[in-house]
């Protein structure tokens, strides 16, 4: 199977560092730091920001990429990830498994899971819908911000390749409902999902490695 690869120049645009991006990243690094991982495995290393940015608060990350351009810790696919079981306390793969066929999801979740001890996180395009609330009340006591992201129904459009998501979520023949799916078949146990209020198009899920399955 042969797997896109972006070029590394891809990343290093100005375009592709939006405000909104960063503030995704915010939410990549608080999900690793909110679980203090002894070690974490970073799986598609993108403009390499995470990991950079992590390993300045002290976290072991070891990265691995498919694309060697980007220098990554350890040059391999997710396919068949080169370490042993329970290798990583936390895994991390963000906005990296569309990338290749959809056939791939699943054996993918399950080398994640093999070589995690208890966590895996992942974050995946989410093109459904929505509608923002962001609303502040002010009082004389207090004030309060109100954040809400409402998804809205509506026939899910038809995917078409575009040289690197083979797929997303909210396009026809993919519902968050089969994504969930086939992370709790896998044996992830999911703990929290939700999408990025000031990018919603990048939908979260950390999960924790289910023992028995």
């Amino acid at each position: 199977m042969t797997v896109p690869q972006v070029d590394p120049g891809h990343y290093q645009d100005r375009s592709y560092d939006t405000r909104e991006r960063f503030l995704s990243y915010w939410h990549q690094a608080d999900e690793v730091r909110q679980r203090q991982p002894s070690n974490m495995l970073e799986v598609g290393i993108g403009n390499g920001f995470l990991h950079r940015y992590l390993r300045s608060r002290g976290i072991d990350v070891h990265t691995l990429d498919i694309d060697e351009r980007l220098g990554p810790d350890t040059v391999g696919s997710v396919l068949d990830l080169p370490f042993e079981q329970g290798s990583f306390d936390l895994v991390c793969c963000f906005e990296t498994l569309e990338h290749l066929p959809w056939e791939s999801f699943e054996p993918a979740l399950r080398e994640l899971r093999r070589v995690g001890r208890r966590w895996v996180l992942l974050s995946l395009p989410d093109i459904t819908p929505y509608m923002r609330i962001d609303v502040m009340y002010k009082t004389p006591l207090r004030e309060k911000k109100v954040r809400r992201l409402m998804e809205l129904r509506g026939s899910p459009p038809v995917h078409a390749f575009d040289g690197e998501h083979y797929w997303e979520i909210g396009k026809k023949g993919w519902p968050l409902r089969k994504i969930l799916g086939v992370i709790d078949q896998v044996g992830l146990e999911v703990e929290g999902d939700y999408r990025v209020f000031e990018l919603p198009y990048h939908h979260y899920f950390s999960t924790r490695i289910a023992s028995g399955k």
